[in-house]
């Protein structure tokens, strides 16, 4: 059972930056991808950034890419995003998950089989 930990929400202005960390209990070899999502209220969760374990390759959707920087310190079992030139469409619960059946979706939110609790982002204009 791996059980995720999100860290380093918060407020900011537009324009700023934030880091979010998610530390696994574990890193088994079964983990494919690592993601996270977020979820504003009324919205559905989706996914923004992912990496493959494995191989270290990250995935972005068009909304943050250029913006966001997802990594891994494999040592310290800690997926990490970078948040910089935050918007107020950013705004939302960010969640990290694993997915360790090695199949679904990249950002198909039934792929993935566990997930932290959140951790909440707010950005004001």
């Amino acid at each position: 059972q791996v059980q995720l930990v999100e860290s380093g929400g918060g407020s900011v202005q537009a324009g700023g930056s934030l880091t979010l960390s998610c530390e696994a209990s574990e890193y088994p070899s079964s983990i494919s991808f690592m993601t996270w999502f977020r979820q504003s209220p009324g919205k559905e969760r989706e996914g923004v950034a992912a990496i493959h374990v494995g191989g270290g390759v990250t995935y972005y959707t068009d909304s943050v890419e250029g913006r966001f920087t997802i990594s891994q310190d494999r040592a310290k079992n800690t997926m990490y995003l970078q948040m910089n030139s935050l918007k107020p469409g950013d705004t939302a619960m960010y969640y990290c998950a694993a997915n360790t059946r090695g199949s679904g979706g990249l950002w198909t939110r039934n792929s993935y089989n566990y997930w932290g609790q959140g951790t909440q982002v707010t950005v004001s204009s």
